[in-house]
């Protein structure tokens, strides 16, 4: 059956269902075909979009230096070559793993062999008076980034960014690139310090603050104030009153289960499902941001929001979908681009927060790495402005060998040596 953009499938052959239209949904599809899966595979995708991946949103695409295609894991072609079928702006209402159906918004009822959940996450609202205001936005998705980049069009804008975390900080740096005057409020001392600790938070606060940006930390927003329908002001909690022409909210998200727990799915911090991601019901997976698997390396449940976990997740779902033996394996990764800092990260960070702390290289020049160590052994590493070394992390991490602080501190000793 040949793809078709907002066209409903009619009476297809019970084959594979993904539902979700994110980087997740286009890795499985594309696996299931590289793997020789030569059935029905259908993609209901909620938004009228091709399925795109999400990191260029608060960084190049934003800034206006990538256009849409760089969004596109796989081109639109590529579903109709490949027999693909694409619905897109259909969203899934209802699951039932007995009768093995998935039930559209549209009326559809599609059958499935096997159905993948990669419904991915959802922007966490905060109950504040003025969210409703014009020039107000939460920040998820490629609309979402459109609207910002026109509203931050042209400089000269007073944004005030709630939310200290990767997000709101690449946000904020994109922002101010673009010539606004940049607030950021969080709820930690230093931005960033949930994710990476108060020292190597403050290595990019330092950096923000040199190209402008304004932290007041720790405070959130008690109100959101307009006239005439739009933003005007935003009144801290410390009780500051901030000029605001844009109010971006990124307090992170939640992970979209409402499909799964009306297929009675078994829910923890998401989906659980297993090392090869599959859920409580046999023929269905779930993978990407929605998903907390087990991991072999660890032995427990995590759920990552990161744009490697929905590669290597939609690889194994697939695999696993097609009755392979497959486990989801990876050392967690993600990057970030803020100013000129660039940093890539590997690890597992819930296991960092009683970690000794390594640095090799420099802090003052912003070439390091960080490594974090618990009982000896590394449980994640980020590199900023050093490149090449993320390999030798994750061989490091996957050993779970007891490693030397002084060799690994050395710059001069190689990180394969170790």
């Amino acid at each position: 059956m040949n793809a078709s953009l907002n066209t409903p499938a009619t009476s297809p052959a019970a084959g594979m269902v993904i539902i979700g239209g994110g980087l997740t949904a286009a890795t499985a599809a594309e696996a299931l075909r590289k793997q020789g899966y030569g059935g029905a595979v259908t993609i209901v995708a909620a938004e009228a979009e091709v399925p795109y991946q999400r990191p260029p949103l608060s960084k190049g695409f934003l800034a206006g230096k990538e256009d849409d295609e760089a969004l596109l894991p796989l081109l639109a072609h590529w579903y109709d070559e490949n027999n693909v079928t694409l619905l897109t702006g259909v969203a899934a209402t209802a699951l039932d793993p007995t009768g093995h159906t998935v039930t559209l918004d549209n009326g559809t009822t599609l059958p499935y062999a096997k159905a993948l959940i990669a419904t991915g996450a959802a922007p966490r609202r905060i109950p504040l008076s003025g969210v409703d205001l014009d020039g107000v936005c939460t920040f998820r998705t490629k609309a979402d980034s459109v609207a910002l980049k026109l509203k931050l069009a042209g400089g000269g804008h007073h944004v005030v960014m709630i939310g200290s975390g990767w997000i709101g900080m690449e946000i904020a740096a994109t922002a101010t690139e673009l010539g606004n005057h940049v607030t950021l409020l969080g709820l930690e001392d230093v931005p960033l310090s949930a994710a990476i600790g108060t020292t190597l938070g403050t290595v990019f606060m330092d950096r923000h603050k040199e190209a402008g940006v304004t932290f007041l930390l720790p405070a959130s927003a008690a109100e959101i104030q307009g006239g005439n329908g739009a933003v005007t002001h935003v009144l801290t909690t410390t009780g500051v009153s901030l000029p605001a022409d844009i109010v971006i909210v990124a307090v992170g998200v939640v992970p979209n289960i409402a499909l799964a727990q009306g297929a009675g799915l078994t829910i923890n911090n998401g989906i659980e499902v297993t090392a090869g991601l599959q859920t409580s019901e046999p023929d269905v997976f779930a993978a990407g941001d929605v998903a907390n698997a087990m991991h072999p390396i660890t032995g427990a449940l995590a759920r990552s929001e990161h744009w490697a976990n929905a590669i290597a997740g939609g690889k194994v779902a697939a695999r696993s979908m097609l009755g392979q033996d497959a486990v989801l394996d990876d050392i967690p990764y993600f990057y970030t681009d803020q100013f000129d800092l660039g940093m890539e990260y590997s690890g597992f960070g819930a296991l960092t927060k009683d970690a000794q702390l390594v640095i090799r290289g420099s802090l003052e020049k912003r070439e390091f790495i960080a490594f974090w160590l618990l009982d000896g052994r590394l449980v994640a590493g980020m590199n900023v402005n050093i490149w090449d070394v993320q390999d030798a992390i994750k061989e490091l991490i996957s050993s779970q060998r007891i490693i030397d602080t002084h060799k690994l501190a050395d710059p001069q000793t190689p990180l394969e040596a170790i």
